[in-house]
């Protein structure tokens, strides 16, 4: 079969069969194979149809990228955009969206979702995510029953199982397709200071010799005196097999480490890079040239070196990205986000370490996070092997652990459901007791734990969830008598932070308060990691000694660390309200730019919730003034 002037593998012609027999789809296959493809062909139909297909992704810079792919394929007129803080061209027949925006679509029934043929679910193994896996979750159990799913996913041990959970609670046919084999190979090789580039073997052989000489009368691995891989020698080593992707699990140590190796003169400087990057940025405003890492950058691309993530303004980051597009940059350093985010290979990728942080403790990546990065070695068409390299730390090294890790993905797909207060809300809203009942005994976890049974089970986790949820709502005005009161009403519209958020705009909380303190009160809500952030520039005044006072006189927000920022957030805010940009703003304060415009666009998505969930007049006009006010302070940068 010939699609797109490609002959299509075996796998790909399976999967359009399924799709045109109306079938839902789940497609294991390993990163660079083709998935998308698939995705691709029910766009084609269905848009010649006139039926909505809508594309979901696990992170925005993952859904920007659809969106200026799906664009250039399809028009921009046939392609809409929804990530919360941005929509574009909602009504298209093809729409990209965050998983979470489908989520909160699909259990609050948007009339959007009545024409949709198909919805496909890229990444779909992020449902593994301790954090954020139950909005796929939740995402599959409420798909309306017309809806088909097509899921797509690196390697999926147990496919099949997942595969039937979903026609189990779907009463639709799923098919399951597999594919195992890589396009192009990968050779996994490790990087240690004393052997240099080697095998895990070598490394095991090595580490477990005894070395007496350390502690005098104690014999000790021999694995702490070997001092860090320098990245370099490593480059050194593998120049022939450039371009490169290396990974880091830090932000720092991206930047520092492509700006030591630009110090090393490896590449000769490209003047047509230079050019490229001012043409790119001659409208910009200057501000944006005295940024450190734009002046880091402008030093170090031409030189076809760079770095990646998302502390960087956007402008930046499609620079970045444009010159790894066109081949222009030799090394690059990133954070794992880009092997999530974008589909752009090289023919080598390293790991700098495989362990991360994972917001509790440090650990080893499973081994889907590790072939998610690995698979981004080798470019279809340019190249006939991928190579990966693992840079080797001997201190935390565990050969044993290590060769689990590379031999095969492993992890499986397992259930992360755990209900949310707004889940909670629009289940009693929508549903009885007996149907209410029925949900709950459809999650995966009840699939795994009582098999066919699943559906008759009760699942002891969910359904005290929900009473507990149920009885704390009773309490705090959100119930009455098993109904939702005005207040459950205005939460039952807030996808996150529903009591915060409930008790502050759901209640008359808010009633006195001017346009510059509902902004302070925005930026307590969205505010994050505050305990490492430096404000350089606070603004005392009557306003925040009142904020302060009210808020002193809740019980509820007693206890809630966040509302305790408010002198705090004055140094982001009073700028913001007063018209000035975000320039100004980034003088006030050690958040870096790209956390800054995260932050101001997640203020415009939660005041959009508020005034959607509010039937207040006034508190719709104070929402909408102050949107325009966050949004006036990102002009600049949304116009590049």
């Amino acid at each position: 079969m010939i699609y797109k002037g490609l002959e299509l593998d075996k796998f790909q012609i399976e999967a359009i069969e399924a799709i045109d027999q109306n079938k839902s789809v789940v497609v294991s296959a390993p990163t660079g194979s083709g998935k998308t493809l698939i995705a691709d062909y029910i766009i084609d139909r269905d848009l010649k149809k006139g039926v909505r297909v809508i594309y979901t992704a696990p992170i925005k810079a993952l859904s920007n990228q659809k969106y200026k792919d799906f664009c250039a394929q399809y028009g921009e007129q046939n392609v809409g955009l929804i990530t919360g803080d941005l929509v574009r061209n909602s009504d298209a027949k093809v729409v990209i969206m965050t998983t979470e925006i489908y989520r909160n679509m699909t259990i609050t029934d948007d009339p959007m979702l009545h024409d949709v043929s198909y919805i496909v679910f890229d990444e779909i193994h992020f449902i593994n995510d301790p954090e954020r896996g139950y909005v796929w979750e939740e995402s599959i159990i409420f798909t309306k029953p017309h809806i088909r799913m097509l899921c797509l996913s690196a390697t999926i041990p147990n496919a099949e199982e997942f595969a039937a959970w979903i026609q189990a609670i779907k009463e639709h046919e799923v098919a399951v397709i597999r594919h195992d084999v890589r396009p192009i190979p990968l050779h996994i090789n490790f990087y240690d200071s004393d052997l240099g580039i080697t095998t895990l073997k070598n490394i095991k052989d090595v580490i477990d010799i005894p070395d007496y000489s350390y502690v005098r009368g104690r014999s000790r691995e021999r694995r702490s005196r070997t001092p860090a891989p320098s990245h370099y020698q490593l480059l050194k080593e593998m120049k022939d097999k450039i371009p490169a992707l290396y990974f880091c699990f830090s932000r720092s140590a991206c930047e520092q480490k492509a700006f030591e190796l630009s110090k090393k003169q490896m590449f000769k400087a490209v003047p047509s890079i230079s050019a490229f990057i001012r043409d790119k940025l001659k409208e910009a405003p200057e501000e944006i040239n005295q940024l450190d890492s734009t002046r880091t950058l402008r030093t170090i691309l031409p030189f076809g070196i760079g770095f990646h993530h998302a502390g960087l303004l956007p402008i930046m980051k499609d620079i970045v990205e444009d010159l790894f597009a066109q081949g222009k940059i030799q090394v690059l350093y990133t954070t794992e986000t880009f092997a999530v985010g974008l589909n752009m290979p090289a023919k080598t990728v390293v790991f700098d370490s495989i362990r991360k942080f994972d917001g509790i403790s440090f650990r080893q990546i499973n081994s889907k996070e590790f072939f998610q990065i690995a698979g981004r070695a080798g470019r279809r068409g340019l190249d006939t092997e991928g190579f990966v390299y693992v840079m080797v730390t001997r201190r935390d090294f565990d050969a044993n652990k290590v060769k689990t890790l590379i031999d095969a993905d492993t992890t499986p797909i397992t259930s992360q459901f755990r209900l949310s207060i707004n889940t909670v809300l629009n289940l009693i809203k929508k549903h009885d007791a007996q149907e209410i009942h029925e949900i709950l005994c459809k999650s995966f976890d009840s699939f795994q734990r009582f098999g066919a049974k699943f559906g008759k089970m009760k699942n002891f986790k969910s359904h005290s969830a929900f009473d507990n949820y149920h009885t704390k709502l009773h309490n705090m005005n959100y119930l009455k008598e098993g109904k939702l009161t005005h207040k459950g009403e205005f939460a039952s519209k807030i996808y996150s932070d529903e009591i915060l958020i409930g008790e502050m705009f759901g209640t008359d909380f808010h009633i006195g308060f001017n346009l510059y303190q509902v902004m302070l009160l925005f930026a307590c809500i969205c505010l994050e990691g505050r305990d490492k952030m430096q404000f350089h520039k606070k603004f005392k005044s009557n306003d925040v000694d009142e904020v302060y006072g009210k808020i002193r006189q809740v019980q509820y927000f007693k206890t809630e660390d966040r509302l305790k920022y408010v002198l705090e957030v004055t140094s982001l805010i009073k700028p913001c309200y007063e018209g000035q940009t975000i320039f100004e703003m980034m003088y006030n304060t050690s958040m870096i730019e790209g956390d800054l415009v995260r932050f101001l666009r997640q203020i415009i998505d939660k005041m959009g919730q508020v005034r959607e969930a509010t039937p207040d007049r006034a508190l719709q006009d104070v929402l909408r003034e102050a949107q325009q006010r966050v949004q006036n302070s990102l002009q600049e940068i949304d116009i590049l």
